[in-house]
C-alpha cells in the first residue's frame, strides 16, 4: 500500500534528512587512505547521539551496524570492520539512515579514496548523473517507472550495467514502504506519481555485468564479475512543484 505524506510530514522527513546529509558530509571529509571502515562507522555513530537521532540500519533485520561501508566491488550493505583499511585507488559507497521524529531518512554517496582511476571517476560520475536524472522524473502525472527508465538509458548509454537485484522504495514511518522502484524498465508504466509520496531513489550501478553474490556475512553483496560498483542516494518527496531533495539541494559530494 503506498502511503502519501502531509506537508507537516515532509517538513519533518525534510529536517531528518539534513541529518542525514550532514553526517553524510562529514564521513566523506573523513575517508583518507589508511582509515577504517570501523573509524567510519564509529564517527557516524557518535554524530547520530549528537544530532539525537536514531540510527535507521543499526538492528534492521539484525544489520550489526550504523552505516553500511561499501569498497570497489561491494555494492551494497558492506558491514564495517576494524580490519578494512581503504586504500589510495579505491571507491567507497557510504549508505545511512536516520529516524527522527518517527520519520526515516536515508541517502548514500561514492567516493574516492585518494586518487583514483579515470574508470572509477566516470563510474561515480554517471551513477551520481543517473541518481538526479532519476530525481527530475519524480513529477506529478509521470508514472513511476518513468523513473527507473530515466535512470537506465543515462546508466547503459555510457557502457554500464544497473543493479537488479536490489531497488529504491518508498520511505517514511518506515524504512522501506511501498512501492518499489527498480532502476531499470521502460518508460509508462506502475503507478502515477502523485503529490504526497516520498520515494529513496538509489541508482546501483556496475562497470562490468549487473550480476551480484551476497557474501558469506550475509549482508555484502559484491559483483559477480568482481568489477566496480558506484551507488548514489536521495529521499525525495513529489509536490505540485516538482520533485523536492529532502535534506536541501546541494549536493554531499
Amino acid at each position: 500500500m503506498i502511503v502519501y505524506k502531509s506537508r507537516d510530514e515532509i517538513d519533518i522527513m525534510d529536517r531528518c534528512n539534513r541529518v542525514v546529509t550532514q553526517i553524510l558530509a562529514a564521513l566523506v571529509d573523513q575517508v583518507e587512505p589508511g582509515v577504517t571502515t570501523m573509524d567510519l562507522e564509529r564517527t557516524a555513530e557518535s554524530l547520530c547521539r549528537e544530532a539525537a537521532v536514531r540510527p535507521a540500519f543499526k538492528g534492521y533485520r539484525g544489520y550489526p551496524c550504523v552505516l553500511c561501508a561499501s569498497v570497489n566491488d561491494e555494492v551494497i550493505h558492506g558491514i564495517p570492520s576494524p580490519r578494512r583499511v581503504i586504500r589510495e585507488g579505491d571507491i567507497i559507497g557510504l549508505d545511512f539512515g536516520v529516524v527522527l521524529d518517527g520519520y526515516y531518512g536515508d541517502g548514500a554517496v561514492t567516493v574516492p579514496v585518494g586518487s583514483v582511476s579515470q574508470e572509477a571517476t566516470t563510474l561515480m560520475k554517471v551513477t551520481r548523473e543517473a541518481l538526479y536524472l532519476g530525481v527530475d522524473a519524480a513529477r506529478p502525472g509521470n508514472r513511476l517507472s518513468d523513473i527507473s527508465a530515466a535512470v537506465q538509458r543515462h546508466v547503459e548509454a555510457a557502457g554500464y550495467s544497473v543493479v537488479r537485484d536490489f531497488v529504491g522504495h518508498g520511505i517514511g514511518t518506515a524504512l522501506h514502504e511501498d512501492p518499489q522502484v527498480p532502476n531499470y524498465g521502460p518508460a509508462g508504466s506502475g503507478p502515477v506519481l502523485k503529490e504526497g509520496l516520498v520515494l529513496a531513489i538509489e541508482p546501483m550501478v556496475n562497470i562490468g555485468a549487473p550480476g551480484v553474490r551476497i557474501c558469506d556475512d550475509g549482508w555484502t553483496a559484491r559483483t559477480l564479475d568482481g568489477s566496480l560498483s558506484a551507488h548514489f542516494e536521495r529521499s525525495v518527496a513529489i509536490t505540485s512543484d516538482g520533485p523536492w531533495l529532502l535534506g536541501g539541494d546541494a549536493e554531499v559530494v
